[in-house]
């Protein structure tokens, strides 16, 4: 996965981490998050809070 595989990493973190609060989420976190999954293959300097805010909404949508 990349950073612009939003839905892919949304999906991945929710299996992973199914108790997390994500409206509540920090981006220092969410970050941290993304970067440790297993399949995750792209620079971890290459996000942005704009990447970061488009997978925790894309989190919230596949719990809704």
């Amino acid at each position: 996965m990349r950073w612009t595989d939003t839905m892919d990493i949304a999906l991945s973190l929710d299996e992973a981490h199914p108790d997390a609060d994500v409206k509540l989420l920090r981006f220092t976190d969410l970050h941290r998050w993304v970067v440790e999954l297993p399949d995750f293959d792209d620079d971890p300097e290459k996000s942005s809070e704009g990447i970061l805010e488009a997978i925790q909404m894309a989190w919230l949508a596949e719990r809704d």
